[in-house]
């Protein structure tokens, strides 16, 4: 069984972390009734034999007790979050030592977060993942989960993410970058995230960028369609956040970050249960990253709600595979059946056939525009075991070109900054930064965009398959 270690950076990389350990732990649960330590389990939590010095909570000294522990690094430059999770429900699934913080934060700016702090923190960091990777028998995987356009998460989170690939490089680095909205109250957070993806395409494996806007758009249409189908959500599907895993009160971002957390839940889904054909966590850069900078992959997850009244219909699993594709169930605001795909892999959970999979493929492929020399540029996954509360799902991921639409957004807000050298003095009063670092991240960012504009005109109307030779019986 191989393992995987997650690092949280920031307030949004933390929440999003916290939602994943515990929706991870409810499905555990909900298969392991015994609670034995299994090898699911080892994917990505730890057993930890603590043994007791007295014989204080009634055990008998040198007693033994088990306890679970993530395989996790959790990082901020604020206290806030990080306290709430030694304080919140999750409290257990974490050492003192696991938690590394700061008091002052870092401004909203990237040059702190990613030269002062990374400067200063980046080594403890370093041996707070080399501890958790000593632990694994088989590191397959490092998930970073950090936002954009903060400075701890794009700074630090950028940081952390050259130091694995120096110590680590023959391990894949898999990131989820949450991207502000244009109406995001961070003022610098188009130079924050122009300065951070320069970081990500040249240092990650794989990229899944999530919009805010998106999940707000997805969160929306979901409460009103199960308001119109006259019925409520039912408490355990994918847009209900419970305690919301970090302090007991539910917080407006909950539901939003349970949407991402599920999306790591399916793609860690093969690691830690079993299947007739499960992905291998290495095989998604493998099979959808077929130049090296474009590693950005757009997911979609479905059915994002199951309602409560049994009344209602279940969506026909034709039509889940329909919503995969949907501009309305992607998590960037991008459609990607305009656009060229690249390749694309559909990761399903629950009891749904092999021959389910291939037949809505082949429905679905003459609808679809795929670059020339990847026609048949589709990766398959199937585990048994679906979502709490739901009886099959599934996630899909497009190496597409749409989304360029939401860097070439990017680009144009940095540069509306950036032409009037405005906020650049926070920027540059941090040591080491300098002028070049936002002309260099801006001439990365418009490369990228080139290289998809570049597949993009190759790209011709569909035209239908030949016939396929038929023998005459």
């Amino acid at each position: 069984m191989t393992q995987s270690v997650v690092i949280q950076v920031g307030q949004c990389g933390n929440q999003v972390g916290c939602r994943f350990w515990d929706l991870a732990l409810r499905e555990h649960a909900h298969v392991n009734k015994r609670g034995i330590y299994d090898e699911a389990l080892s994917s990505f939590f730890q057993n930890v034999d603590l043994r007791r010095s007295d014989g204080g909570g009634g055990g008998a000294p040198g007693s033994r007790i088990s306890s679970l522990r993530a395989r996790a690094v959790l990082v901020d430059m604020e206290e806030g979050v990080l306290t709430e999770v030694l304080q919140g429900p999750l409290r257990h699934l974490f050492s003192s030592t696991q938690l590394i913080s700061d008091v002052s934060g870092s401004g909203n700016n990237w040059a702190v977060g990613h030269l002062s702090y990374g400067s200063v923190y980046g080594e403890k960091i370093m041996d707070q993942v080399r501890k958790a990777a000593e632990k694994c028998d088989c590191l397959q995987c490092f998930f970073l989960l950090h936002s954009m356009g903060g400075g701890t998460g794009s700074g630090v989170g950028t940081s952390v993410l050259k130091l694995l690939e120096d110590e680590f490089p023959e391990v894949c680095r898999l990131v989820t970058a949450v991207y502000p909205s244009s109406e995001d109250d961070v003022i610098t957070s188009p130079y924050n995230s122009v300065l951070a993806m320069r970081e990500l395409t040249e240092h990650a494996d794989c990229v899944l960028p999530v919009e805010n806007q998106a999940l707000l758009d997805v969160v929306s249409k979901v409460q009103l369609m199960s308001g119109r189908a006259g019925g409520v959500v039912k408490k355990d599907c994918t847009v209900i956040s419970g305690q919301g895993g970090v302090a007991k009160a539910e917080k407006p971002f909950d539901t939003m970050n349970n949407i991402v957390a599920n999306v790591l839940l399916s793609i860690t889904s093969s690691a830690r249960f079993e299947g007739s054909l499960n992905m291998d966590l290495n095989e998604i850069a493998m099979n959808l990253v077929p130049f090296p900078r474009l590693h950005y992959l757009l997911s979609s997850l479905t059915p994002l709600y199951t309602l409560a009244d049994l009344n209602i219909p279940s969506r026909r699993l034709d039509q889940m595979f329909s919503d995969a594709f949907s501009k309305d169930h992607q998590l960037m605001r991008a459609d990607p059946r305009h656009s060229l795909y690249l390749a694309c892999a559909l990761m399903v959970r629950g009891n749904v056939q092999l021959s389910d999979l291939r037949r809505n493929i082949q429905r679905l492929r003459p609808t679809l525009s795929f670059a020339g020399w990847s026609d048949e540029g589709w990766k398959t996954g199937l585990c048994a075991v679906p979502p709490v509360g739901h009886s099959h799902s599934l996630l899909a991921l497009a190496n597409n070109t749409c989304v360029k639409s939401s860097f070439t957004e990017l680009r144009e807000r940095f540069t509306r900054l950036y032409r009037r050298k405005a906020h650049l003095h926070h920027y540059l009063s941090v040591d080491g930064m300098e002028m070049e670092g936002f002309s260099e991240a801006l001439s990365s960012l418009s490369s990228l965009i080139e290289h998809y504009n570049e597949l993009d005109s190759t790209q011709s109307t569909p035209k239908p398959h030949p016939p396929r030779l038929s023998i005459a019986t």
